[in-house]
């Protein structure tokens, strides 16, 4: 199977403890065609040594000169893809060996533009939670305005249908913030199907923020990215924080932890 280029975008900042296991995830991946772009963003640790220690060519480090945040660093990397498709993984997240196959067979045999599958949590230590996350089985524009329903390390887009997006500067939410702007093109379709494993609660993650603060950085994305009015970006906050209710109770799901 060859379907033509994966463009894999991955900032890093301070994950030298997790890096290395995510791009083994990728080199383990069964297609072949991909390459992945890592931007790190002036890591105080050990993060560009081990990237570095990686021979494959299909690696790509490009290093910010001054510290710009993961939204830039996307940016950048965005802007330096040459694949015919565009997959997200962070510098601490896994994804199973499948997974790029069988997202790619899916978007074609649908077909779709835009699409993301279920994933498992595991904790900051690496193992399983035996949480399963997922969600609705399309997602339109007006849905993602309801909630950011992909977890970042699935998704996939056909960068020929959507074109370059590029995203403004803000701290947090900028994975949500990319959606928003591919939502308008094409809506997004799940493939219910565990193939990654997001780590959980690791500092400085959006998982880890307080309710407060979550709703303080939901409301720059809409008035910031989204250049809302004050009453719309209120709305649209208030809105997230009642579907995200809905997303952890309808599918955020309790699994064996050994699954």
């Amino acid at each position: 199977m060859n379907s033509g280029l994966v463009s894999i975008i991955m900032p890093s900042y301070n994950t030298a403890e997790y890096v290395a296991d995510s791009i083994r995830s990728v080199i383990a991946q069964t297609y072949s065609d991909w390459e992945l772009i890592i931007v790190d963003d002036c890591s105080k640790d050990d993060s560009v040594n081990v990237i570095n220690s990686f021979s494959d060519p299909r690696i790509r480090l490009l290093v910010n000169e001054t510290n710009s945040g993961a939204a830039l660093s996307r940016n950048r990397a965005l802007r330096e893809a040459k694949g015919k498709w565009i997959a997200f993984l962070d510098s601490d997240d896994l994804w199973a060996p499948e997974k790029l196959e069988k997202q790619i067979r899916f978007m074609e045999r649908k077909p779709c533009a835009f699409s993301y599958t279920a994933y498992d949590e595991i904790s900051e230590e690496g193992s399983k939670t035996g949480v399963r996350v997922s969600g609705p089985g399309k997602i339109t524009k007006a849905g993602f305005f309801n909630y950011c329903w992909p977890g970042c390390l699935t998704v996939m887009y056909d960068a020929e249908a959507i074109g370059l997006v590029q995203i403004a500067d803000i701290k947090k939410n900028n994975d949500y913030a990319v959606w928003l702007k591919v939502c308008k093109k094409a809506d997004c379709f799940l493939l219910d199907e565990e193939l990654a494993l997001y780590r959980r609660g690791r500092e400085g993650s959006v998982s880890s923020l307080g309710v407060s603060r979550l709703i303080r950085w939901h409301y720059r994305l809409y008035r910031e990215a989204e250049q809302q009015g004050a009453f719309e970006a209120a709305f649209n906050t208030v809105r997230n924080m009642v579907f995200g209710l809905y997303k952890k109770l309808r599918y955020v799901k309790k699994a064996s932890a050994d699954k």
